[in-house]
């Protein structure tokens, strides 16, 4: 019994220890906070990890911590829903730290483009992030946030769009050498 149970602790240490970057990466996209997102993934982690066999057992355990992250997310901001969708201002907008491994650091003028993703819906964030910039299909983002494929596919496609209507963002990507 000793032995599974520290099996089972290696194999979820090695899982945080791969995943941890790309789960801050998430977090960060849906929170716009860097404490909010380490605290995000943190509470996350500690539900997979009581949870560890099932998720393990999972047909993608990164899907299964994904949709704990969206579902921890999503109950955390329930209760303050009209607070929540408003825009942010210039003042409640916290830069993210560097990461040298991530896509969007490609981008010349990050902060603008982080500033548009966090005035998008809630639902419209999570399906941008997700597709986009977890490069998931729509049947893998659909099995994170717990709908269907159709819904991830109409929450991206809005959400792409209004990123579009963005001039400054618009003029960020064409800048920055991607069209």
């Amino acid at each position: 019994m000793g032995d599974r149970k520290q099996a089972l602790d290696e194999e979820f240490q090695s899982f945080v220890i791969g995943r941890w970057p790309r789960l801050m990466r998430t977090a960060f996209l849906l929170t716009g906070e860097q404490h909010a997102a380490e605290d995000l993934v943190q509470s996350s982690l500690e539900r997979a990890y009581v949870a560890w066999r099932k998720v393990s057992a999972a047909d993608d355990p990164d899907a299964y911590v994904w949709r704990l992250m969206i579902n921890a997310h999503a109950r955390k901001h329930r209760r303050r829903l009209k607070e929540f969708l408003a825009p942010r201002s210039d003042a409640d907008f916290t830069p993210e730290l560097p990461d040298t491994g991530d896509r969007i650091a490609q981008a010349d003028d990050r902060s603008t483009l982080l500033k548009a993703l966090s005035q998008l819906p809630p639902r419209q964030r999570e399906a941008v992030v997700l597709r986009y910039w977890e490069d998931l299909s729509e049947a893998q983002a659909a099995e994170a946030m717990g709908c269907s494929a159709g819904a991830v596919k109409s929450n991206a496609a809005k959400g792409i769009a209004k990123l579009r209507a963005i001039p400054g963002l618009a003029e960020t990507v064409t800048h920055g050498g991607r069209k």
